[in-house]
């Protein structure tokens, strides 16, 4: 079609929706049940963003936003529809599994550091939670109290030793 039979007014921009945190092929959804429950709440508010909008006047807007909540909401409820709550077992809670609280001690640094193993959309590193398909987790995944690991960071490797696991 000829573009001098196109009304470019009428055409409007789809929105850009902002991917959700990174979570690789073929990796559970983990989440701890705070996490869940956060999930949750954000659905909660997009519900009520999305019944907000009908009152906008401005149809062009209206639909903007309207397309940018609902892409939203459907990259949250692919999330919630697969979270996984995993369990860890009595025999497991000597090692570092999805939902510890850790304190790593830094043998060069000679510094400690806390933080808690979340799920991807969790993570956050003010609240000293991070994800546990960071590489300081997997790299300490697994192991127990006074078991020592190694993180290479490019051409910096960093040795720690676990100095403390608790689980809620």
């Amino acid at each position: 079609m000829s573009r001098a039979f196109v009304n470019e007014d009428n055409q409007e921009e789809a929105p850009i929706i902002p991917p959700r945190a990174p979570l690789p092929d073929g990796v559970p959804n983990y989440v701890t049940g705070k996490g869940l429950d956060l999930l949750k709440k954000e659905r909660e508010r997009l519900i009520e963003e999305i019944e907000q909008l009908h009152s906008l006047e401005d149809e062009k807007d209206k639909r903007y936003k309207m397309q940018l909540v609902k892409g939203k909401l459907a990259l949250l409820e692919g999330r919630i529809n697969s979270a996984r709550l995993p369990e860890v077992s009595e025999s497991e809670m000597h090692e570092v599994r999805f939902g510890a609280k850790v304190t790593l001690q830094f043998t060069k640094e000679n510094s400690k550091q806390s933080f808690q193993l979340v799920g991807v959309d969790e993570a956050n590193v003010k609240e000293q939670k991070i994800a546990f398909t960071a590489p300081i987790a997997k790299a300490i995944t697994g192991k127990s109290v006074g078991d020592k690991a190694v993180l290479q960071l490019g051409k910096e490797t960093r040795s720690m030793e676990i100095i403390s696991i608790d689980y809620e």
